[in-house]
């Protein structure tokens, strides 16, 4: 699947994640789902982890609700999740893996492990055969019009 996301939605993720770094960032991504099976994000929501640790994240669930909320209003679709990794590679950890329960969300992480190059990569994590298996999607970045 090819995912696209605008720079400044980027930049807004990277510099929020480097704004809490050593701590994971988080957020949702939400847009539309086109007929050729593309994603085009359209919204980024920076939300708070609510654990504070470089481990592993939990959305404020109060933070998650009004979030879905704004994305109904504007007539877009949740499209999954993002989050940093400030010091490990920009892939599922085993953790991200199992609480990868969607199996139509995407999962945007966004490396900060080599200070300076940040790396933003999506997936798709799925339950096949009792297994979970990652796959990952072709993600571009936009430039802003």
């Amino acid at each position: 699947m090819k995912i696209t996301i605008k720079r400044s939605d980027f930049n807004s993720i990277y510099e929020h994640a480097i704004s809490v770094a050593p701590e994971e960032a988080c957020g949702l991504i939400a847009g539309t789902d086109n007929e050729d099976g593309s994603r085009d994000i359209q919204k980024v929501y920076i939300l708070t982890n609510i654990d504070h640790t470089n481990e592993h994240f939990t959305i404020d669930p109060k933070d998650q609700l009004r979030t879905i909320k704004d994305i109904r209003e504007n007539g877009l679709k949740p499209l999954g999740n993002w989050h940093s990794h400030p010091e490990s590679p920009s892939r599922p950890s085993e953790e991200d893996k199992r609480l990868a329960n969607d199996s139509k969300a995407s999962y945007l992480i966004l490396s900060l492990m080599e200070e300076g190059n940040p790396v933003l990569n999506a997936f798709h994590v799925e339950t096949v055969d009792g297994e979970k298996t990652v796959r990952k999607e072709e993600l571009i970045i936009l430039e802003d019009e």
